[in-house]
């Protein structure tokens, strides 16, 4: 896998990072059994699947390329 997919893939985990950060100061003003809380909450889940996944390929790629940190 290229250096340049790895790195672009560890930026976006950052970004992704920072969307949930963001999210979850959202949540705390929310009250919890508002259709907005359930909303966050489903998007809150859906990032974490996609940190999840990125976590995974940049394994992958840095196993591959014997570039692990």
């Amino acid at each position: 896998m290229s250096k340049f997919l790895i790195e672009y893939m560890r930026a976006h985990l950052i970004s992704l990072e920072q969307d949930v950060e963001g999210l979850v100061e959202q949540m705390e003003l929310l009250d919890p059994s508002s259709k907005d809380y359930a909303e966050c909450d489903f998007e809150y889940n859906w990032l974490q699947g996609q940190m999840i996944a990125t976590r995974h390929f940049i394994k992958i790629g840095e196993e591959e390329n014997g570039t692990k940190k």
